[in-house]
């Protein structure tokens, strides 16, 4: 087994092994291990010490925050409420200082009392409680031993949990499904109690002993489920579904919630009442010694346990399940089901424990039918609307930009200096005027703000402080929109190396090289004014900012030359040196003149040979930084820039331009939507060039071909081969399905497309041909 060792977090501790019940479809005691017979009834104080103090030694040593452990059985609370208190007890006094302690239990409610609640309230531990249904389905299999019904005395247990003195320890109910019973019933009858969760659990089951199929369907439980889902939907969703959650959650790109689903590596131990150390419980279905390590609490740390091979073949995600599993579209939801649910005992060496779980769940068809259904039912709700429409898109990403601020001011907590808390009292007042408002989304919008943002979090996170262009760059900010605004507001912006930059604007020359200090920028009815403390009355500067360049004044050069949209040429701002090719220095007038006619040449053939890509681009682009080299490409950050390299031929920079466009469209959907799971963990080949790549990559080079191939046809090739594959491929999720789905409505209009284009010269630079874009999605929590 390889991969670093995963600690465990959760710890089923058995205070008790006998039940009061008679639950016909319990794993404990009607399944093929029988080891319940041997054990002591109780825990030992012995078994209670020893766990305590190996839980402080497992937590020490991975410095974990904190640990959850479930009292469980048989039924726990046939310990009674002194040995109870004897094991909360220990177990908080063993954390205390160490870890946080999570304390619950699970019960079938039948000897549940206010003397146990008032124990559970002292020591915080919360109770979830077993109940199949109505009356109907929970007497079906949970039953005493003579047959009488225990559902009044669960009613009793649940009311009581219920009260308001008890309501903070509700943990939630636990439902085994059974496909006999009525399943808007069953959804009823847990949803009129108002828990705060609902967890289904399939009944364990092996290839063995396989789950009860009565009209003999391959997906009777997955259909049983979907009514259930259906209900709750139809309810408005009235308490959270842990298995709905966790399929809707994994479909988006999001980490499984249960170890029954999701491919996330178990963190869960047993210690049996003898002190026993085992794997996950459930083992016990499969055959007897299944969940046995040879370990106990007396001589042995849980790092011992957790490299059992076991164990960790519970812990390798995708490498850990079936070659048929790894080959399934749903396996990123499914995880090939609970690992016990895999079991067959001739699939492998008798004399190896564990052998026989190279196979998909006995739940197979059920949950791939699950998963598909959920998908179906909510992809139109849970699909993110940044990949409908760019407008949406547009908004998502000034939404990200507000909220990196907000972070990046929160975790500065005041340390920011006198600049940074000025400049953010005066973004309030400039955000209180409509104008004004406006003018901030604007200059807010600007590429590389998501530069300074970024970059600042990252000192900040690493320890580093705010750096000095950093926490200056906000006062720069406001005033550019105050500016932009009309607003009479003083500003105290800092300047460096002679220069004062206004983002969107232009540069502001108050001295030379090595010169810095802070003015105050102040708008006017035409401009604005800047004043140094050591200026004399009547000194200051006044700009106008569409006026030409002269020797205080530098303004961003903007590109007006139809058809192509309004665009920045921006050859000031410090934070533009963001691309692969360095970024030129100032450009001459005469040079953005040409500049402005090669971008319109571009754009003329974009326009007409692609007409829906130019005016998305139209809408997305802002801003252009001259390249010394290369031909278009995204920033390292913001949406809306692209670097352009010194293009000779317009239709070499009409194709630049589009893929430079694509690449950076892609990323900001990958910014602020999961368009895929799981990367880098399997690779695919590229239809166009037999290259083995990783999925993201392989989702860049066929989003940025099947743009280009509207314009040259000529990549077209292999993207609807690339199409399928991405949309069945494991790593998918919803949104990037309906990324895909937007993709072939994209490219189904190719044939005129290539007509239009018969006869054009293209370029047929390599890099173009074989365009590869970043395989590293970014996130930000």
């Amino acid at each position: 087994m390889t991969g670093p060792l995963v600690p465990f977090r959760e710890f089923v501790l058995k205070v008790h092994s006998r039940c009061d019940l008679a639950c016909d479809h319990c794993y404990v005691y009607e399944h093929a291990d029988q080891s319940w017979l041997t054990r002591p009834k109780t825990i030992s104080d012995e078994a209670i010490s020893w766990t305590a103090r190996r839980l402080a030694e497992h937590a020490t040593t991975h410095a974990l925050p904190s640990l959850t452990v479930i009292l469980h059985g048989g039924e726990p609370l046939l310990a009674g409420p002194a040995r109870l208190r004897r094991v909360c007890e220990e177990l908080g006094s063993a954390l205390n200082g160490i870890a946080e302690l999570d304390l619950r239990i699970h019960t079938n409610g039948v000897q549940l009392s206010p003397r146990y609640l008032d124990l559970f309230d002292e020591f915080h531990v919360r109770v979830g409680i077993s109940l199949d249904g109505d009356l109907a389905a929970n007497d079906r299999h949970r039953l005493f031993a003579n047959g009488r019904s225990s559902h009044p005395m669960v009613m009793r247990a649940v009311e009581l949990l219920r009260e308001e003195r008890y309501r903070h320890l509700d943990l939630g109910l636990l439902c085994t499904v059974d496909i006999h019973n009525d399943p808007v019933a069953v959804h009823d009858a847990l949803a009129g109690l108002e828990p705060p969760l609902v967890d289904f659990l399939l009944p364990h089951a092996t290839w063995d002993d396989p789950p009860p199929r009565p009209d003999g369907s391959p997906t009777a439980y997955a259909d049983w489920l979907l009514t259930v889902f259906d209900r709750w939907t139809e309810q408005g969703r009235p308490m959270p579904v842990r298995m709905f959650a966790s399929v809707l959650s994994s479909l988006n790109g999001g980490p499984s919630l249960t170890e029954s689903l999701g491919l996330a590596p178990t963190d869960l131990v047993v210690i049996e009442t003898d002190g026993q150390l085992e794997q996950v419980d459930s083992l016990k279905s499969a055959y007897e010694g299944a969940a046995a390590t040879g370990f106990d609490v007396f001589h042995n740390t849980f790092d011992e346990v957790a490299a059992h091979p076991g164990v960790r073949a519970r812990q390798l995600g995708l490498a850990g399940v079936s070659e048929t599993c790894r080959r399934c579209p749903v396996v990123r939801s499914c995880g090939g089901g609970l690992y016990t649910h895999r079991y067959r005992s001739d699939s492998g060496p008798d004399s190896v424990a564990g052998s026989g779980f190279d196979n998909p769940s006995v739940y197979c068809a059920d949950l791939a039918a699950l998963i598909r259904g959920i998908e179906e039912r909510t992809a139109a709700a849970t699909e993110s609307p940044a990949v409908r429409a760019p407008d949406e898109l547009l908004a998502a990403h000034q939404d990200l930009t507000r909220t990196l601020l907000a972070v990046l001011h929160d975790t500065l907590d005041g340390r920011g200096g006198a600049l940074w808390d000025d400049a953010w009292r005066l973004a309030a007042t400039v955000e209180a005027d409509t104008p004004g408002a406006e003018a901030l989304d604007t200059v807010l919008a600007h590429p590389y703000t998501r530069t300074w943002l970024v970059d600042a979090l990252a000192d900040v996170d690493a320890g580093r402080g705010l750096t000095g262009p950093a926490a200056e760059r906000l006062g720069a900010t406001v005033a550019a929109a105050a500016v932009r605004a009309g607003l009479d507001l003083p500003v105290p912006v800092a300047y460096r190396d002679g220069g004062l930059y206004l983002p969107t604007l232009g540069t502001v020359l108050l001295g030379g090289p090595g010169e810095r200090g802070t003015a105050v920028v102040r708008a006017t009815g035409d401009g604005f004014l800047v004043r140094r403390p050591e200026d004399a009355p009547g000194t200051e500067l006044r700009i106008a900012p569409d006026e030409p360049e002269g020797p205080h004044w530098l303004p961003v050069h903007v590109l007006r030359r139809a058809p192509a949209p309004v665009l920045l040429l921006d050859d000031l701002d410090p934070l533009r040196d963001c691309f692969d090719a360095p970024a030129t220095d100032r450009l001459e007038a005469e040079e953005a003149d040409a500049w402005a006619h090669r971008v319109g040449e571009a754009w003329s053939l974009l326009a007409d040979a692609v007409p829906g890509q130019a005016a998305e681009a139209a809408l997305t682009l802002t801003t252009l930084t001259p390249l010394f080299t290369g031909d278009a490409e995204p920033g390292r950050h913001g949406p809306g820039a692209l670097g352009v390299g010194p293009s000779a031929e317009a239709n070499e920079l009409a194709l630049g331009l589009l893929s430079g466009f694509r690449r950076a469209k892609l990323r900001a959907l990958g910014e602020v939507t999961d368009l895929y799971a799981l990367d880098g963990t399997w690779e695919h080949r590229t239809p166009w060039g037999n290259e083995h790549v990783t999925f993201s990559r392989l989702l860049a080079e066929t989003f940025e071909r099947a743009g280009l191939g509207l314009y040259d046809p000529r990549f077209l090739t292999g993207v609807p081969e690339a199409l399928d594959k991405i949309e069945n491929a494991a790593e998918v999720t919803v949104d990037g399905k309906q990324l895909i789905s937007a993709v072939r409505k994209e490219i189904s209009g190719t044939r005129s497309a290539a007509e239009k284009n018969r006869g054009r010269s293209f370029p047929s630079s390599g890099r173009l041909v074989n365009v590869l874009a970043s395989d590293q999605k970014v996130t930000f929590e």
